[in-house]
Protein backbone atom coordinates (compact mmCIF):
# COMPACT_ATOMS: atom_id res chain seq x y z
CA UNK A 1 0.00 0.00 0.00
CA UNK A 2 1.13 3.25 -0.39
CA UNK A 3 -0.04 6.44 1.01
CA UNK A 4 0.20 9.99 -0.63
CA UNK A 5 -1.12 13.81 0.74
CA UNK A 6 -3.10 15.43 -0.93
CA UNK A 7 -4.13 19.55 -0.76
CA UNK A 8 -7.35 19.92 0.24
CA UNK A 9 -7.95 21.75 -2.99
CA UNK A 10 -7.27 18.42 -4.46
CA UNK A 11 -8.98 16.39 -2.07
CA UNK A 12 -12.35 18.38 -3.03
CA UNK A 13 -12.36 18.33 -6.62
CA UNK A 14 -11.20 14.49 -6.27
CA UNK A 15 -14.76 13.87 -3.70
CA UNK A 16 -16.62 15.96 -6.25
CA UNK A 17 -15.28 14.02 -9.61
CA UNK A 18 -15.96 10.75 -7.69
CA UNK A 19 -19.67 12.04 -6.68
CA UNK A 20 -20.24 13.22 -10.53
CA UNK A 21 -18.66 9.61 -11.96
CA UNK A 22 -20.87 7.58 -9.24
CA UNK A 23 -17.66 5.74 -8.10
CA UNK A 24 -15.03 6.17 -5.51
CA UNK A 25 -11.96 8.31 -4.59
CA UNK A 26 -9.91 5.10 -4.54
CA UNK A 27 -11.07 3.89 -8.10
CA UNK A 28 -10.79 7.69 -9.03
CA UNK A 29 -7.22 7.40 -8.24
CA UNK A 30 -6.54 4.15 -9.23
CA UNK A 31 -7.35 4.97 -12.81
CA UNK A 32 -5.56 8.12 -12.63
CA UNK A 33 -2.51 5.94 -11.98
CA UNK A 34 -2.75 3.40 -14.23
CA UNK A 35 -3.08 5.95 -16.95
CA UNK A 36 -0.41 7.92 -15.82
CA UNK A 37 1.94 5.02 -16.01
CA UNK A 38 1.05 3.70 -18.99
CA UNK A 39 1.39 7.30 -20.48
CA UNK A 40 4.43 7.66 -19.30
CA UNK A 41 5.59 3.96 -20.25
CA UNK A 42 4.38 4.85 -23.62
CA UNK A 43 6.78 8.07 -23.72
CA UNK A 44 9.59 6.14 -22.79
CA UNK A 45 8.96 3.37 -25.36
CA UNK A 46 8.82 6.28 -27.91
CA UNK A 47 12.18 7.36 -26.83
CA UNK A 48 13.72 4.34 -27.49
CA UNK A 49 12.04 3.78 -30.69
CA UNK A 50 13.73 7.28 -31.45
CA UNK A 51 17.22 6.48 -30.38
CA UNK A 52 17.49 3.01 -32.10
CA UNK A 53 16.01 5.36 -35.37
CA UNK A 54 18.75 7.69 -34.84
CA UNK A 55 21.83 5.26 -34.34
CA UNK A 56 20.38 3.09 -37.36
CA UNK A 57 19.23 -0.10 -35.71
CA UNK A 58 15.43 1.06 -36.75
CA UNK A 59 14.31 1.57 -40.34
CA UNK A 60 12.08 3.80 -41.46
CA UNK A 61 9.98 4.19 -44.36
CA UNK A 62 9.01 6.95 -46.72
CA UNK A 63 5.02 7.08 -47.15
CA UNK A 64 6.08 7.03 -50.68
CA UNK A 65 7.71 3.38 -50.69
CA UNK A 66 5.40 1.99 -48.38
CA UNK A 67 2.31 3.13 -50.87
CA UNK A 68 4.53 1.78 -53.56
CA UNK A 69 5.32 -1.99 -51.13
CA UNK A 70 1.48 -1.80 -50.59
CA UNK A 71 0.80 -1.40 -54.28
CA UNK A 72 -1.32 1.28 -53.27
CA UNK A 73 -0.69 3.49 -56.27
CA UNK A 74 -2.09 1.47 -58.96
Amino acid sequence: MTTIELSNEIEQRLAQLAVRSGTTTAALLNDFIEQGIADMEAGYHALTVLERVHTGQESIHSTAAVRIALELDC
